[in-house]
């Protein structure tokens, strides 16, 4: 058994902390533990939607679409995501909202991994 070793799935996992399954939120000494990136697995049913826009953002994202089709809206313009594996990157300073257009199932990867910053409830 090695303890640098973490095997799961993300669908389950996912469930635990909004969807998080690595970053700075997990316990030290857990293999998703990271001060460098977050990574989630969002499931998003038709009409879900980001309660509030995204103001301030510290970080760098890539969302990509797994299944679905999903809206995220930035500063001027709206990116729709259609066909799997379709992604949006938005950089620092960038702030978004999100509204899932079908039932919807997509990656997002964050980074740095913000301590204070970038809690499980963050969308």
């Amino acid at each position: 058994m090695n303890d640098s070793v973490y095997v799961g799935n993300a669908g389950k996992d996912a469930t635990l902390d909004r969807g998080w399954l690595l970053g700075h939120f997990k316990n030290a000494g857990d293999p998703r533990h990271s001060d460098s990136v977050e990574i989630k697995w969002g499931v998003h049913p038709r009409g879900d939607e980001r309660p509030r826009w995204v103001r301030g953002e510290e970080r760098t994202a890539l969302l990509v679409l797994i299944r679905g089709r999903f809206r995220v809206e930035l500063p001027g313009r709206s990116v729709v995501l259609a066909e799997e594996g379709d992604y949006v990157v938005w950089g620092r300073g960038v702030g978004h909202s999100w509204f899932a257009e079908e039932e919807s199932v997509v990656l997002t990867v964050r980074w740095p991994s913000v301590p204070g910053y970038a809690e499980p409830t963050d969308g």
